[in-house]
């Protein structure tokens, strides 16, 4: 089986929507419009609650992560991102 290209993610902020939420496990994915996805933990979601609703409109940071892989960090709700 062939290799399949990884898709490099640009550092810094990006913006999508949650595409995944495992409450329990605090587990999840958010998307780009170019199909970029990213995991990320709860404790990764910036205004504290451990919880998010998939299909919400976000922006995080790219930040390195566990098992050497980016994530998502520093997630907020679109326009609550202050620099």
């Amino acid at each position: 089986m062939p290799l399949q290209p990884v898709v490099a993610s640009p550092l810094g902020v990006c913006v999508g929507t949650v595409a995944s939420f495992d409450d329990p496990r605090g587990l999840g994915t958010v998307t780009t419009s170019t199909g970029i996805v990213h995991h990320f933990h709860c404790a990764n979601i910036a205004d504290g609650t451990r919880s998010i609703e998939v299909g919400a409109a976000v922006m995080w940071r790219v930040i390195p992560g566990r098992l050497g892989r980016w994530e998502a960090g520093d997630i907020r709700p679109v326009g609550g991102l202050a620099d």
